[in-house]
C-alpha cells in the first residue's frame, strides 16, 4: 500500500488497542498511537533511495541501504509475518531501555508519520531532512518529558510492522510466505489490487481515517468530554 494508507492504518490499530496496552493519561495515549502509525512504515525502510529512508538523509538512507541487504531486498525479511515483528520488537525492547534511545525510536515513528501523512499538513517542512528531524526530536522530546518511561515501544513497533504487513498482503505485490521464503521465495497475495490504484484511495483511506476517530473516542477521554454535546445533538435540546 502506499505510505499514507499504511500509517492511517496504524493510526487506526493505535486507537483500537488503546484498551489493552499499558499507557495511562492523554499523553501517553497519543504517544501509542502516533508510535504505531509511525511504525507501520518501519518494514519499508528496506530500500535505499525511497522517499522513507531519504528522511533523515544519510542517516536514514544508509542504514535502510545495510536493512535492505540483510532482508534480502525490499518487501522480504522486513515483510515477514513472523520474523519482521520478533527481530523488530527484540531491536525496540533494548532502545526502550535508556532514555535517549527511546527519544531516538519515537522520534523515527514520529518522522515516517509526519512524512506519510504530509498530504494531509500545512507547509513543506516535515518533507524537508531538517525540518522532519526537528519536529520529530521536539515531538518526541514532550511526549518523553510529560509521560512515563515507554516500556510499552517493543509492542508499538510490533502492532505497526503487523498492521504494515496485513496492509501489503492486500495488494498484488504480496507478502513473503513467513520463514518459508528463506529456502523458496513464494508470496501470499489476497487481491489482485495493485499499490497506489485509485481503489487503494477510496476503499481503505476514508475506512482507516473513521475507524481512527471512532476509537479514539470511544478508547480516551475524548468520549467523557464530547458526551455532553453528542447528547445535546442527539436530542435536539
Amino acid at each position: 500500500m502506499l505510505g499514507h494508507s499504511h500509517a492511517l492504518s496504524g493510526l487506526a490499530a493505535g486507537a483500537a488497542t488503546l484498551p489493552w496496552v499499558p499507557v495511562h493519561g492523554t499523553v501517553a495515549q497519543v504517544a501509542w498511537v502516533s508510535a504505531v502509525g509511525g511504525f507501520a512504515m518501519l518494514p519499508d525502510l528496506d530500500q535505499q533511495g525511497a522517499t522513507i529512508s531519504r528522511m533523515w538523509g544519510p542517516v536514514t538512507d544508509l542504514p535502510a541501504g545495510l536493512v535492505g541487504r540483510i532482508s534480502g531486498g525490499h518487501r522480504w525479511g522486513t515483510h515477514d509475518a513472523v520474523l519482521a515483528p520478533a527481530v523488530f520488537g527484540l531491536l525496540a525492547s533494548v532502545a526502550a531501555g535508556a532514555y535517549w534511545s527511546s527519544l531516538l525510536l519515537l522520534a523515527l515513528a514520529i518522522g515516517l508519520a509526519l512524512r506519510a501523512l504530509n498530504f494531509v499538513i500545512p507547509g513543506r517542512a516535515e518533507n524537508t531532512v531538517v525540518g522532519n528531524l526537528l519536529m520529530s526530536l521536539g515531538g518526541a522530546w514532550l511526549l518523553l518529558e510529560h509521560s512515563p518511561s515507554p516500556q510499552w515501544l517493543p509492542l508499538a513497533v510490533m502492532a505497526g510492522v503487523l498492521a504494515h504487513i496485513a496492509g501489503d498482503a492486500l495488494t498484488c505485490q504480496g507478502v513473503p510466505v513467513p520463514l518459508v521464503w528463506i529456502l523458496h521465495r513464494a508470496r501470499l497475495a489476497a487481491t489482485p489490487m495493485r499499490t497506489g490504484a485509485k481503489l487503494e484511495k477510496l476503499v481503505f483511506v476514508p475506512p482507516f481515517s473513521t475507524l481512527t476517530l471512532t476509537f479514539l473516542y470511544l478508547n480516551t477521554g475524548a468520549r467523557e468530554a464530547l458526551s455532553p454535546l453528542v447528547q445535546l445533538l442527539a436530542t435536539g435540546r
